[in-house]
């Protein structure tokens, strides 16, 4: 877990401790995505220190023009002027030259840099534990990829190279001025004692007002995500004046963010400028004195002005910069919050190969908690032999999904351990896992793309007479053929083009071309009607020949099929026989076959 706790509401107040922690982590992470450019990140910098020596030596050139090339003029002799003319234009042109350079060259590495960070985020959220996914919502995370990247993206595109080249600009604009007049000097160096109590006071203010801005950034989005993915529960319970005071409420924080920041900004600049103001007018009085008392020539006190100012020319971009600065760095921070998070379920460092499962499955001294302590599996022991189909039956909260989710390794036990023909699920590895193992939920996904496309995903690089086939053996090949383009019809967002229950029916089919060891069903048949379970029924008696599965259903003409059922109630199983035993029994199961029974008449 990350120090910012990134599976928890998303904080905005650090101590000190954490703060140095999270900057560190933060500037590990830039540091790695700008390495791979490193040398043109170099080239572009070197670029940057030519073409500033060039444009800082222009007023020198001046001062060079007027006190020495003017009155040599005068005496005829022309060379000295027109030498420092040709100086001047080379020097803005080779300036220009290498301004088109390190532009083109940071905004590379920038666009590097960012094509490191969407494929690190992309990546590292897939191989995160679905534990992350659950209370890590797909809204923040949809903020991470777009609006923090988004922010990371400008900084280093524009931001970068801009208060790069304003800094040496400053730094080499002050050490000409030196060498020029040095009192003059002096007097700049001393302006920056005040330019640097406002820095310093827009730093530590700034820094918090950016990092909540972020945060409210991510709480509007993860709004407007969940409202727009929800849209037919918010219509349908009229919720639409409730989700608008609550969006009102989130978009005026995030505004009152942004108002604060610019208030500090409206501060910090115009500061930066009366102090560049007050410095400029303080070396003209003193020039103009020295002038008229013949301590200084004409040309060097404009040098000297022309220097001053050049040197106070970039303020209004540092602190534009700064303000880029803050905003990027509190997304950073976000980021590398995310990239920080471990999976709770980890990959084995040294996996036991498992070519060929047969799929005896064992729950061996199983007890599972949820992170707030609440025990859901208090030591469970069950051995379900391979081919075996068990229905799994009992009130919710009995503990039959956190089972199923045990079997699939979304979860690790807390003690004990799930074993897979004798193996420990913690010592196989993932692709391994995927392929013995495979689970269909209530919520059957389809991804953008064909209906052939969705149902290879079990099976990447089937072809299509096994795609055809698979969806023959579950009863999808007629509705599917039905369809505008058959197999080739995209399926749209979250399968918009078919019904619920025809997209149960291709996600059955692409567990059947995965051909697993082991099928889990989780409340799968529950999107289904009376006649499109009808229809399923033969063919999950097709799927779950020679394999083992876990069945986890309300219905009870699902849990007919199975080779044994069990009961359970608060993570203990209360009852465990075949249908028939249980049926004829006088237990739960009967009581709630009787009740079915009864709903049909």
């Amino acid at each position: 877990m990350s120090v910012d706790g990134v599976s928890g509401e998303e904080r905005t107040d650090y101590t000190r401790e954490e703060s140095r922690i999270i900057r560190r982590r933060s500037a590990n992470l830039l540091r790695e995505v700008l390495r791979p450019s490193g040398r043109r990140l170099a080239w572009s910098i070197a670029l940057i220190v030519l073409g500033t020596m060039a444009q800082v030596a222009g007023p020198a050139l001046i001062a060079i023009g007027i006190d020495t090339g003017i009155p040599a003029a005068q005496a005829g002799d022309w060379h000295v002027i027109v030498w420092v003319s040709i100086g001047f234009f080379a020097s803005a042109l080779f300036s220009a030259s290498a301004v088109y350079g390190y532009v083109r060259g940071f905004t590379a590495v920038g666009q590097n840099a960012m094509l490191d960070l969407r494929t690190r985020l992309y990546r590292h959220t897939q191989r995160l534990s679905l534990e992350f996914h659950e209370s890590y919502t797909s809204g923040r995370i949809i903020a991470r990829q777009t609006s923090d990247l988004d922010s990371i993206r400008e900084f280093l595109g524009e931001s970068l190279n801009s208060v790069i080249a304003g800094l040496l600009f400053m730094i080499f604009t002050a050490g000409a001025l030196l060498l020029v007049d040095g009192p003059s000097g002096l007097v700049l160096l001393a302006a920056l004692i005040p330019i640097s109590f406002i820095v310093n006071w827009y730093q530590k203010r700034s820094e918090r007002v950016f990092r909540a801005s972020r945060v409210a950034s991510a709480r509007l989005i993860v709004k407007f995500v969940e409202t727009m993915t929800g849209m037919r529960a918010v219509q349908a319970f009229r919720a639409e004046e409730r989700n608008q005071e609550r969006f009102n409420e989130l978009n005026r924080t995030y505004v009152g963010f942004n108002n604060q920041s610019m208030r500090l900004f409206g501060i910090f600049a115009p500061s930066l400028n009366i102090v560049a103001a007050f410095t400029l007018a303080v070396v003209l009085l003193l020039g103009g004195f020295r002038v008229l008392q013949d301590g200084m020539e004409i040309g060097v006190l404009l040098a000297v002005l022309l220097y001053v100012r050049q040197f106070f020319q970039p303020i209004d971009e540092v602190a534009a910069f700064y303000n880029g600065y803050q905003s990027a760095s509190a997304a950073l921070e976000k980021i590398s919050g995310v990239l920080a998070e471990d999976p709770s379920v980890p990959e084995p460092t040294r996996p036991v190969p498992l070519p060929q499962a047969t799929g005896a499955v064992r729950f061996d001294r199983v007890v599972f908690e949820y992170l707030s302590g609440r025990t859901v599996l208090p030591e469970f022991t069950l051995d379900v032999p391979a081919g075996q189909t068990i229905a799994l039956v009992g009130a919710t909260g009995a503990g039959k999904t956190t089972l199923a989710k045990l079997l699939a390794r979304f979860y690790d036990p807390s003690h004990g351990e799930v074993q897979l023909d004798g193996v420990s699920l913690r010592k196989i590895s993932g692709e391994d896992l995927r392929r013995a193992i495979v689970m269909v939920t209530q919520d059957a996904y389809l991804f953008s793309g064909s209906v052939a496309e969705n149902i290879a995903l079990g099976k990447p690089g089937a072809s299509r007479d096994e795609i055809i086939a698979a969806a023959t053996a579950v009863g999808a090949h007629e509705f599917i053929t039905a369809l505008p383009e058959g197999y080739d019809t995209d399926v749209n967002k979250r399968g918009g083009r078919v019904s619920a229950g025809q997209r149960q029916l291709i996600s059955f089919a692409r567990a059947f071309i995965a051909d697993p060891a082991v099928l889990i069903l989780d409340e799968a048949t529950s999107s289904l009607d009376i006649p499109s379970e009808r229809l399923v029924q033969h063919a999950l008696q097709t799927l779950l020949a020679d394999r083992t599965a876990l069945i986890i259903a309300h219905r009870l003409s699902t849990v007919a099929i199975a080779d044994r059922v069990l009961v359970m109630d608060a993570g203990h199983i209360v009852e465990d026989g075949t249908p028939e035993q249980l049926i004829a029994g006088t237990g739960r199961f009967a009581a709630l076959h009787a009740a079915w029974r009864d709903s049909l008449v």
